[in-house]
């Protein structure tokens, strides 16, 4: 029997406040064609965020699972691991057998499997499938196994193959299990732990599995750390620049630990141009400080990279609290990075939010201990992330406009506000789902999607979805505000109400609101209802609604005619 959940999502199929005031929790779907008895284990007792409700498949029964043949599916997962040895593709087991078999055989099989994986992703909010791999001391061919009819060539036509078929669905993400054979310790197959168990890896891949597979769902989640604090001394650069003045810094050339710092600030600028924003916390004079930054030739970053800082004598966890205050992001969104034991205990003390990792002393580490946090992945790299540190900047330069005018309609009447309107698409798709999934200060019903799910929502009977791009004098903000409709016999309901933190303020709210209210009419709706449901953070969504002209019952607001809320004078809206 076929018991699959239905693909379409209506707009009461959300996850209300989950990630918004609570670690996620999801159902995860274990399909593999070995004993992933011990892997369940793992995954359900490891400590880090989110945690994880398994429901493990019969191990074998890769394909009736897929297919939704199996009872396994009325426990309703969200997500799947699917992992399988490179044998479930049967012309390969072949192969290995020592026969004949041509690429054409092993093309079909696999994409078969893709067709598997499809199918299911389309009724999973996420599905993982882990790339093939083959124990260490399979050499196939040996010196010929790279040339045609090669064990480890097919291996790899096979992953290609799945690689490239994978970019057609949005909600299939693929592990590259052999990096998490190359980063367990010790043995990472035991032979005969698969024939008294039918256990595939050993221990340390499957811990290693864990890690990335929760690393990825953080990401999922909009769970991502945002923000990295540094110290200066002996964290970015080798030397006190107080003492030994900015020209003897170990920074660059061909002294080691120069050169491992420039690495280290290499690995920082990646997760720069990904959308991770740098600050600094340092004990020194600021003008020493910064001096250094901008004059020493090896300096891999400069202080346009940075977002903000705080360079005095004062209390660096007081230094944590004012750069989170001004960039307006959470605590727990913060990482910690000070080569210092009592800085990092007391940052970790005042501020347990923060995550704040131990750090080696040898500066040649510092790249590794970096990676070694899986709290930056990402799912998709939207033009906003790779310019969120030059937003930060104009925003910066708006708020020391700001302090010219003496009265905000005076500034918002200077900042020549655009607003451009646009239904969702391929190209403005990556960075709504990344905006809905992310956002929680104004923020109507905190809806988590999937990009598929949104996709597949948007095209419902009734159901519009709008994005707003937000420019003004200073620089455009980008993909800022999304608006989520549906409509109905009794009218129209806004499913989706949602706004960058960075641009609250300056009625751009109430432009939305206009623009759903006109909408309302257009849909035929005698009234547009907006329910707001409470989490940890976005009241500011309340008090904004709470201000409008809307009726108001409780937590429901509704109201109709877009003449209730005036488009602001001040906004050149384009739609």
């Amino acid at each position: 029997m076929k018991v699959l959940l239905p693909v379409w999502v209506p707009c009461e199929r959300i996850y209300w406040g989950l990630y918004s005031d609570m670690a996620a929790v999801h159902r995860c779907l274990l399909v593999s064609d070995f004993n992933a008895a011990p892997l369940a284990g793992y995954l359900r007792n490891d400590k880090e965020s989110p945690q994880l409700e398994v429901v493990e498949a019969p191990y074998g029964l890769v394909e009736p699972v897929l297919l939704g043949e199996h009872e396994i599916w009325q426990q309703q997962p969200n997500c799947a691991l699917v992992w399988t040895r490179p044998q479930v593709v049967s012309a390969f087991a072949r192969l290995l057998d020592g026969e004949v078999v041509t690429g054409e055989e092993v093309d079909a099989e696999v994409e078969l499997l893709v067709e598997l994986f499809t199918g299911a992703a389309g009724h999973l909010t996420t599905l993982f499938v882990a790339l093939w791999t083959l124990p260490p001391y399979e050499r196939g061919l040996g010196v010929g196994d790279l040339k045609s009819g090669g064990v480890m060539r097919t291996l790899l036509r096979m992953n290609t193959q799945l690689i490239e078929r994978a970019d057609r669905v949005d909600n299939l993400y693929l592990f590259d299990a052999a990096r998490w054979l190359a980063a367990a310790d010790g043995r990472r197959f035991d032979a005969k732990l698969w024939h008294m168990g039918k256990i595939a890896f050993a221990n340390s891949v499957l811990r290693v599995a864990v890690g990335e597979t929760k690393a990825a769902l953080r990401a999922l989640d909009g769970r991502a750390k945002k923000l990295i604090v540094l110290d200066l001394d002996d964290t970015l650069w080798g030397g006190i620049v107080g003492e030994v003045g900015w020209r003897k810094l170990q920074m660059g050339g061909h002294d080691h630990i120069g050169e491992a710092h420039a690495d280290f600030q290499r690995a920082l600028k990646a997760l720069a141009r990904r959308g991770v924003l740098l600050a600094l916390a340092s004990r020194n004079e600021e003008a020493v400080a910064l001096e250094a930054i901008d004059e020493h030739p090896e300096m891999i970053l400069r202080r346009g990279d940075f977002a903000a800082w705080r360079i005095h004598w004062g209390d660096k966890a007081e230094s944590v609290e004012a750069l989170v205050s001004e960039l307006n992001i959470g605590l727990q969104d913060v990482v910690f990075i000070d080569d210092s034991p009592a800085e990092r205990a007391r940052v970790r003390e005042a501020l347990p939010e923060v995550l704040v990792p131990e750090w080696p002393a040898d500066p040649a580490f510092y790249v590794e201990a970096l990676s070694a946090l899986k709290v930056f992945d990402i799912v998709s790299l939207s033009r906003e992330d790779r310019e969120r540190t030059q937003l930060y900047a104009i925003e910066e330069r708006r708020r020391q406009a700001r302090g010219q005018f003496s009265s905000m309609d005076a500034w918002l009447e200077r900042l020549e506000l655009q607003v451009f309107v646009e239904e969702l698409n391929e190209e403005n798709g990556a960075r709504a789902v990344q905006l809905l999934n992310k956002t929680n200060q104004m923020n109507l019903c905190t809806r988590r999607l999937s990009r598929a799910e949104l996709e597949q929502w948007s095209k419902g009977r009734g159901c519009e979805f709008w994005t707003f791009r937000v420019v003004d004098r200073f620089g455009d903000a980008g993909l800022a505000g999304l608006l989520g409709l549906q409509s109905n016999t009794s009218g129209v309901t806004l499913c989706d109400f949602v706004l960058s933190c960075r641009v609250m303020g300056r009625q751009i709210e109430e432009t939305m609101l206009h623009f759903a209210l006109r909408r309302a009419r257009v849909l035929g709706g005698d009234k547009l209802v907006a329910e707001f449901l409470p989490t940890a953070k976005n009241k500011p969504c309340y008090d904004f609604f709470a201000r409008t002209p809307l009726e108001r019952d409780g937590h429901l607001f509704y109201g109709a005619g877009n003449e209730l809320v005036a488009l602001p004078s001040h906004v050149q809206f384009h739609s």
